[in-house]
């Protein structure tokens, strides 16, 4: 159907005006592309100028341009605007167009990423916080490594204690020493680098062999690679591979870099208290280690237990102050002089003894020595005084008509006994008689010394008690039925023993019998009291130990086999020599023979008098020697003396013995050895203050 003019003029008109609206909306798209270009080359240019500025790429608050399925968005400040149902259901995508015309800027090129929904940036930022978080803590731990660092460094300046080192001190250099100026500024992660604070070049170590082989490179890459557990493994198996020259190689490299010396490093109390622990022999060798060890190895203190642990007794250690030695201790001198005197007491030397000749050909029966002097007496009815340094006799003690029987001697002073029936005091410095007591009407046989008291016993049966500095007799104790053969003295109770078989015990004061000890079944012929329990030795064999307070038997020792001639007691042990020819060793406690001397290089012959001290037994017998038994163990170590007539008739008669010398009084009853006086000293090197302890 074709319509009127009306009609086409109608259609043309709309036509017309569509193709305008065509056109406005052409000119409106091409204007949009237009600003959209404008807007990329801005955006480009901030690119570039962002850059050049800071050589990266941009951060995230900057505009970059943003295309979107729907539209183009110039900044990221569009997140805030956006609903967050369009950002779950699409993607976005940012396409960052740079144009990296730098090629001095190393910035990896950028493509098209995605950016996630904002639930995701909450999680980057996190995940930004606690990199900042782990960064600080690092920062943190960093600055405690560092102010441990630098204690470390002041202990090593200053000392362990922080106190400045003494002058004199210096640092013991050994291989594995840690000197403050090696220290590292950061704790040693691997074994190079600990090397290299402990001052140690890497170069060292190098094997100079040849070059290094083929792939090493890549083989010490691939082992960093590996975690702990995996490198231990790897060592262990390349351990096993290895021959015993290279262990030892990497023996050579690891074990200096561990060793400390940790003396040094300790303040000086603990230092000395873990020296204590060592033996005097250690202590002296570990004095020549270096300088500061000297220091406290020669520590006084230190020096005075160890004298403590061997009995040295602060009498020794003054004497010692009296002699001084340049940087010796007065307790390490006193210590290795004793040690040194002990060790000639066990081996001897090659000294001949000092020889006393006195007394003609009579016998010595009894013998004394304090200090340097010794007084000996004889059946020549004298007593003579002897200088123990030169050996000559300094001077005769006459006056006794008789034979000269027992002696007690303190300091210059002794007192003696005769079968004259008397006793005399005598001041040995001058050899004047002091005074003479009367009062015994037989023999005194026997006497004891306590202060200025003394307590002879006579064949009269009767016990008196003098006070020598006045010549008086105090008191008269009677009760024995025989002659009195021995006594003994401590100054509140006074124990004899008789030709009766009986033991007494006095009370001085009173002069009341308090116990009269019954049980021997013939001659009681030694005694030994030390306050506690009284001691016995018979002709009948046997020893009994008793109680002074009760005066019960509380033990009965047997095993000898004749009559028991001397005993010495200290410490509850027993030492009892016999005419058996044995020495038997005793706890007076349990009852029990710790010990019996005897054996190939026992006596031959009757034991004729005893000593001990030092943990030593000494005994004398009359086959003609001295020999020396270790206390503890009953050993025999030597013979000290051996006369030349021993076996044919030289006898040991006396000996007497102190710290550092021994006297023995010895002569023949048939001729064949003259009388005499055998002197022993065992401290003669008295300039040695070092010696090598074994």
């Amino acid at each position: 159907m074709v319509g009127g003019p009306g009609e086409k003029g109608g259609v043309e008109e709309e036509e017309k005006a569509c193709e305008y609206e065509e056109e406005e909306r052409g000119e409106e798209d091409q204007q949009q592309r237009l600003e959209s270009k404008d807007g990329v080359e801005k955006e480009r240019n901030k690119t570039e100028v962002m850059e050049t500025t800071c050589g990266g790429k941009p951060g995230k608050d900057e505009h970059t341009s943003i295309s979107t399925s729907s539209s183009t968005i110039t900044s990221f400040s569009f997140l805030s605007s956006v609903s967050q149902e369009s950002l779950e259901e699409d993607e976005v995508r940012v396409s960052l167009v740079t144009m990296l015309e730098d090629e001095s800027c190393p910035s990896e090129p950028f493509g098209t990423i995605h950016i996630d929904p904002p639930s995701q940036f909450v999680h980057e930022e996190k995940e930004e916080e606690e990199e900042t978080k782990r960064e600080e803590k690092e920062e943190e731990e960093e600055a405690a490594a560092s102010v441990h660092l630098q204690q470390m460094k002041r202990k090593l300046d200053h000392g362990p204690d922080g106190r400045p080192f003494p002058s004199g001190k210096k640092h013991c250099k050994g291989s594995g020493y840690l000197s403050p100026s090696s220290l590292a500024q950061a704790t040693p992660t691997t074994f190079g680098d600990l090397r290299l604070a402990n001052g140690h070049s890497a170069q060292r170590r190098r094997v100079t062999s040849g070059p290094p082989p083929s792939g090493l490179q890549d083989w010490l890459l691939t082992f960093q690679t590996w975690s702990g557990p995996e490198r231990l493994l790897a060592l262990d198996e390349l351990i096993d591979r290895c021959e015993t020259s290279q262990v030892k190689h990497m023996m050579q490299v690891i074990e200096p870099q561990f060793q400390r010396d940790f003396i040094s490093l300790l303040p000086k109390e603990l230092a000395l208290y873990v020296l204590t622990f060592l033996a005097p022999r250690d202590l002296l060798q570990a004095a020549q280690t270096c300088r500061y060890w000297r220091i406290l190895a020669e520590d006084n203190l230190l020096w005075r237990e160890k004298c403590r642990e061997e009995g040295i007794s602060e009498r020794v250690r003054r004497r010692e102050c009296e002699r001084p030695a340049a940087d010796i201790s007065p307790w390490k001198s006193a210590y290795i002089r004793q040690h040194r005197i002990e060790t000639n007491w066990r081996r001897g030397d090659d000294r001949e003894p000092s020889v006393l000749k006195g007394h003609d050909d009579h016998v010595i029966t009894c013998l004394q020595f304090s200090g340097d002097l010794i007084v000996s007496g004889s059946d020549d009815n004298t007593l003579k005084v002897w200088s123990a340094i030169t050996g000559k006799c300094l001077r005769t003690l006459t006056g006794h008509t008789g034979g000269v029987w027992c002696s007690q001697m303190a300091i210059a002073t002794v007192i003696s006994g005769s079968t004259d029936r008397t006793l005399r005091v005598w001041d040995a410095e001058s050899g004047k008689c002091v005074h003479t007591l009367y009062g015994h009407t037989s023999t005194v046989r026997c006497m004891h010394l306590h202060g200025n008291r003394v307590v002879s016993g006579s064949r009269d049966t009767t016990l008196r008690i003098w006070d020598i500095s006045t010549g008086r007799c105090e008191h008269v104790l009677t009760g024995h039925v025989a002659a009195v053969r021995c006594v003994q003295y401590d100054g509140r109770r006074v124990v004899s023993g008789g030709y009766d078989y009986m033991v007494k015990v006095w009370d001085p004061e009173t002069e009341v019998c308090l116990h009269t000890l019954q049980g021997h079944t013939n001659r009681v012929y030694s005694l030994q009291f030390d306050g506690v329990f009284v001691v016995s030795g018979s002709l009948d064999t046997s020893i009994r130990v008793w109680d002074a307070e009760t005066g019960g038997c509380v033990h009965t020792l047997t095993g000898h086999q004749s009559l028991t001639s001397g005993m010495e007691l200290r410490d509850h042990i027993l030492v009892s020599g016999n005419a058996d020819s044995t020495v038997r060793v005793w706890d007076i406690r349990s009852g029990q023979c710790l010990h019996t001397l005897q054996g190939p290089n026992k006596h031959q012959s009757a034991v004729t008098c005893l000593q001990f001290c030092r943990g030593l037994v000494l005994s004398s017998s009359d086959d003609g020697t001295v020999k020396l038994w270790d206390l503890r163990t009953g050993a025999w170590l030597r013979d000290v003396v051996a006369l030349q007539s021993r076996g044919s008739g030289g006898v040991v008669w006396r000996i007497r013995a102190s710290d550092t010398r021994l006297v023995c009084a010895a002569g023949s009853r048939n001729g064949t050895e003259e009388t005499k006086l055998l002197v022993l000293d065992f401290d003669l090197d008295e300039k040695k203050k070092e010696v090598d302890i074994n």
